[in-house]
């Protein structure tokens, strides 16, 4: 089985991600850390030197390469990786995969990246506090459509990592 974790930045899919491999002794993934290995040069670089739409390609490709040829995987992608090409088509279709949504409210993950926002390419330009709410609200409503095909929808504000982690088994078993 392939455990897919499915969310907005800094909703924990990499932190949960590493919980749920380490209870379920399964390898762990992380989709853009897989891109840079593969291709050689971070994923920063790549959006800078070849573009968005070639990384997204890249992302396609590599998430059909995990789905075909790995198992009792936990594969965290990146937060738009869902909302392009036929990537949510190819999660759902694929009978060994389970999906989970890490759905955070909007003051919950402003809360969380308030003060990494310099390590967040994404939003590092957002001055202000209203800026940044703005930015991820509308961002949630345009990807919400795509994270809400996941087969499970997991609730993470104000949980533990541990509870969130616990919950995800709950419903592999």
């Amino acid at each position: 089985m392939i455990v897919i974790l499915i969310g907005y930045m800094a909703s924990g899919k990499s932190t949960i991600g590493k919980i749920l491999a380490e209870k379920l002794h399964y390898d762990f993934i992380d989709l853009d850390s897989y891109i840079e290995s593969n291709e050689g040069i971070s994923v920063q670089n790549i959006f800078k030197n070849k573009g968005e739409i070639y990384f997204r390609k890249l992302e396609t490709l590599f998430l059909n390469e995990i789905i075909d040829t790995k198992n009792n995987v936990i594969l965290s992608l990146g937060g738009g990786t869902p909302c392009y090409g036929k990537n949510m088509s190819i999660i759902q279709n694929a009978s060994h995969v389970k999906s989970f949504y890490l759905k955070a409210s909007i003051s919950f993950l402003v809360n969380r990246l308030k003060t990494r926002k310099s390590k967040r390419p994404l939003i590092a330009h957002l001055e202000t506090e209203d800026e940044l709410t703005e930015f991820i609200g509308k961002h949630l409503f345009e990807r919400a459509p795509y994270y809400e095909q996941a087969n499970f929808k997991i609730s993470i504000d104000n949980k533990s990592r541990n509870k969130i982690a616990k919950e995800i088994v709950s419903y592999l078993t």
